[in-house]
């Protein structure tokens, strides 16, 4: 069974940092394109940034220049660095591990931007 377990959510205040990590277990980690995604109250569901197997990287334009996504295969773990928040960056960010047709999310972990 496939599961995506998150942390690193929190309260902090804006211009500040967090790093999320999500933790995949029962599969081969290492093959699997990985993202995170957000939702805020009130609002789809989007994308924030995603890796591929190959390191390939990809940003929302909201989030450029300030998070960085990471993986580390050893670990079974994908990485989002997040710098300078601010209050629109309020909401739950999702693990994604995506293969071919199979898509798996994990529970989320809420990150507040509040002062």
């Amino acid at each position: 069974q496939v599961q995506l377990v998150e942390s690193g959510g929190g309260l902090v205040q804006p211009g500040g940092s967090l790093r999320l990590s999500c933790v995949v277990s029962g599969t081969i980690f290492s093959i699997y394109a990985m993202g995170w995604y957000r939702q805020a109250p009130g609002k789809q569901r989007e994308l924030v940034a995603t890796i591929t197997a190959g390191y390939n990287t990809n940003y929302a334009d909201s989030v450029k220049g300030r998070f960085t996504i990471s993986r580390d295969n050893a670990k079974n773990t994908v990485y989002l660095q997040m710098r300078s928040l601010k209050a629109e960056d309020t909401a739950v960010y999702y693990c994604n591990a995506a293969l071919t047709s199979s898509v798996f999310w994990g529970q989320g972990t809420q990150v507040t931007v509040s002062s």
